[in-house]
C-alpha cells in the first residue's frame, strides 16, 4: 500500500466532504480515492469515516488524525520546497517571540524593515522575558539573549554576541563615590535582574583574575529598562548590555565604572524547532537578524 497517496486522499476527502469531490480535485477516478481510504483504514485497524448515502465525515478518531495528517503534509511540503529550491519567497504566517527591552528597543525597527522585505509573509511577535518553549507554546522561532539551552529537539543559532556594563547616575556616584573595585559592589545598592542564571552574582574579569560578587539592593527585576530607569534616578548601580544603556552613555546620563573590569559579553540567538529546519521563513529571518544586529549595529550600540 502506498502510505503517503492513501493519507492525501483521506484528508481529500474530509476537507472536500465526500469522494466525488475529492476525486476531482485529485484527479482520479471515485473509486481509486474510496479504495486508498479502505486500504488505510485497513492498515491502521480503524474506522475513519462515518459513510452513508448522503454525506460523508470523519470519526472522532478519524478527525484527530486528519488534523495530525494535515499538518505532516504541510511540513512535508514546505520540505520539499525548501529543498529544491522552487520556493525562494516564504509565504504564511511566522511566530516569533522575544525579550521585552531587545524587541521594543531594537526588535521593532526591525521587524518593520523584515516586513517591507517580504510582503507575502504574516508576523505574530511576542515579546515575554521568561524562557518560552517554541515547541509547547507554538512559536516558530524564539529570541533569547542568554546562554542557550541544550535540546535535541532545538536548534540554536549565534546571532552575535553584546558587551554588558556597570554603570551609575552621576549623582549616585556623586553621593556614595565609585567603586574601585568589584568587591566593594557588596555594600552598594546594585539593581539587579531577575532572570540571569547566575542569580544575584556578579561576575567581573580584570588583570587580577576573576571576581564573583553576591549582590544586593532596593530593586530586583525582570526587565532592564526598568532597571535603567532606577539607574538614571540614582537608585543604585546597575550591570545592563549596551544595547539599553548605550545611548546613556554616550549622553552622560549615566556613567561606566570598573572599566578595569569585564563582565562576560552575552549571546542573541535564534531558537526554533528543529522540523522548522528547512522552512524557508525561518532561514531568511535568521539571515536576516544576522546581517541586521552584525559588527554595524554593534558598533554602533557601543559608541
Amino acid at each position: 500500500m502506498d502510505k503517503l497517496a492513501s493519507i492525501k486522499a483521506f484528508t481529500q476527502v474530509v476537507a472536500h466532504g465526500g469522494f466525488t469531490a475529492a476525486a476531482r480535485e485529485m484527479g482520479v477516478s471515485r473509486s481509486a480515492v474510496n479504495k486508498l481510504v479502505i486500504n488505510l483504514e485497513n492498515e491502521l485497524g480503524v474506522q475513519l469515516l462515518h459513510r452513508s448515502t448522503r454525506r460523508v465525515s470523519p470519526t472522532e478518531t478519524g478527525l484527530a488524525f486528519y488534523e495530525r495528517c494535515v499538518s505532516i503534509l504541510a511540513d512535508l511540503q514546505e520540505a520539499e520546497l525548501a529543498v529544491s529550491r522552487l520556493h525562494r519567497e516564504p509565504l504564511g504566517t511566522l511566530k516569533v517571540n522575544a525579550p521585552m527591552s531587545f524587541g521594543t528597543l531594537h526588535l521593532a525597527p526591525a521587524i518593520a524593515d523584515f516586513m517591507a522585505q517580504y510582503p507575502d509573509l504574516r508576523l505574530q511577535v511576542t515579546f515575554d522575558d521568561r524562557f518560552v518553549d517554541p515547541i509547547e507554546e507554538g512559536f516558530d522561532a524564539i529570541i533569547r539573549i542568554a546562554e542557550p539551552p541544550h535540546a535535541a529537539s532545538l536548534v540554536v543559532h549565534p546571532i552575535t554576541k553584546v558587551k554588558r556594563v556597570v554603570c551609575a547616575a552621576p549623582s549616585y556616584l556623586t553621593k556614595y563615590g565609585t567603586p574601585k573595585h568589584p568587591m566593594e559592589l557588596r555594600d552598594r545598592s546594585c539593581l539587579h535582574y531577575g532572570y540571569l542564571a547566575t542569580g544575584n552574582q556578579w561576575k567581573l574579569v580584570g588583570a587580577d583574575g576573576e571576581h564573583t560578587v553576591s549582590v544586593r539592593g532596593a530593586l530586583c527585576s525582570n526587565n532592564g529598562e526598568m532597571l535603567r530607569e532606577a539607574a538614571i534616578k540614582g537608585l543604585g548601580i546597575a550591570l545592563l548590555p549596551t544595547f539599553i544603556v548605550g545611548k546613556d552613555l554616550q549622553q552622560g546620563t549615566l556613567k561606566a565604572i570598573l572599566s578595569d573590569y569585564s563582565p562576560p559579553e552575552i549571546s542573541i540567538c535564534v531558537l526554533y524547532p528543529i522540523n522548522r529546519h528547512l522552512s524557508t521563513k525561518i532561514q531568511v529571518f535568521t539571515d536576516f537578524l544576522k546581517q541586521r544586529f552584525g559588527s554595524s549595529w554593534k558598533s554602533e550600540i557601543y559608541k
